[in-house]
């Protein structure tokens, strides 16, 4: 690969020790290309940054455009996307940060850049109770805004728990890295990362030669956080990096949901304080969240049964009831159709079959929106 590719200089500009959003804007402004940093001398760099360390040294330069080389030649091998913070691609939700990273290395096909995107993270140790409301969380946003895209950290539980409903439910869903990608933690997770590639993504601001460092896990909550238009926090102990990714969404001035649980429960203290303290919005459902995020619903053609030939009358009434009622359980279905429990469930098997209602947890029936 040529070494003067301007990939490779604005690779090296983020392997200067100390380069930040600021900093790389300001010197963009004095110089106009990325390349000239790297050939003009270190006192004018100085006297335009009004650094006087020693960061631009010729030496430390020179190694940085070796790492750089590296890197671009690891890129073009596994078809891996580079964003640069000027970059068009580049998403401009985390360019509102000021902390956001310079570049980015992005596997996948999902754009970064759609109208809804919510971060969905939380304690490794997921309950059920946090799983079944990722699960139903999600199919529900997918049923209203299929074009949302579902983020969080591919860690254990909650966020493996979003990533795997939002595949389920169709929904693209980006997995933010705390290394390079030329390799996965933790590795449990391959498959369901290799899915992700063609469903979404996998995104990250470290090069593949630099070494994992719990440090990196913390600081890559600011992008899940900056790349969304909300954070929602499933479950949570009273400390823990959910709680920090809420912080700092809250600290960009993105809403914060938390999901309320019992007083009692160790992973769901976290979020019962979030609430407490009026750091995020109490959320029980994605009706919940659309409405709080004043998000327009697009205009629903109604499902008239009668107007399906393989619906008969009985199915006909149950849609009618659920429509009205929301969501009910075969005990409520017989008393309001008058109708023995196991004609009921018949019925019930024949509209889910044809794709016109959706069994939950607990018994309970909701027509298809």
């Amino acid at each position: 690969m040529n070494c003067n590719n301007d990939l490779i200089y604005k690779i090296a500009l983020t392997r200067i020790k100390g380069m930040n959003m600021l900093m790389a804007r300001l010197l963009l402004e004095s110089f106009g290309e990325v390349r000239e940093i790297f050939s003009c001398k270190q006192d004018i760099l100085q006297k335009v940054s009004g650094l006087q360390s020693p960061v631009f040294a010729d030496d430390k330069r020179q190694k940085a455009k070796e790492q750089a080389l590296k890197e671009a030649e690891f890129i073009e091998k596994n078809k891996i996307t580079p964003l640069f913070f000027t970059d068009p691609d580049y998403p401009s939700r985390l360019l509102e940060c000021v902390d956001a990273p310079l570049m980015l290395y992005y596997r996948g096909n999902a754009d970064l850049n759609v109208s809804r995107i919510i971060s969905i993270v939380g304690t490794r140790h997921a309950t059920n109770y946090g799983r079944g409301f990722c699960t139903e969380f999600i199919n529900d946003l997918s049923q209203i805004f299929p074009e949302s895209i579902i983020v969080s950290g591919l860690a254990y539980g909650i966020d493996i728990a979003a990533h795997r409903a939002a595949l389920q439910a169709g929904l693209q869903t980006i997995g933010v890295l705390a290394h390079g990608l030329n390799t996965l933690y933790p590795p449990v997770h391959r498959q369901t990362a290799i899915e992700m590639l063609s469903h979404g993504g996998l995104l990250t601001e470290y090069i593949s030669q630099q070494l994992l460092h719990r440090g990196n896990f913390i600081a890559r909550n600011r992008i899940v956080a900056g790349l969304s238009d909300a954070t929602v926090i499933v479950e949570s102990a009273e400390k823990g990096g959910a709680l920090i990714t809420a912080g700092i969404a809250s600290g960009y001035s993105r809403d914060v949901f938390a999901l309320p649980g019992r007083i009692g429960d160790t992973y769901s203290k976290g979020c019962n304080r979030l609430i407490a303290c009026n750091q995020a919005a109490l959320i029980t459902s994605a009706e919940d969240f659309i409405d709080a995020m004043c998000w327009e619903r697009p205009l629903k053609k109604e499902i008239q049964p009668s107007l399906f030939s393989e619906v008969n009358e009985q199915e006909e009434t149950i849609l009618k009831i659920l429509q009205d009622k929301g969501e009910c359980q075969i005990e409520q279905l017989t008393i309001f159709t008058d109708r023995p429990a196991p004609e009921i469930l018949a019925s019930l098997l024949e509209l889910e079959f044809k794709g016109l209602i959706q069994a939950y947890p607990g018994g309970v029936y909701r027509r298809v929106k």
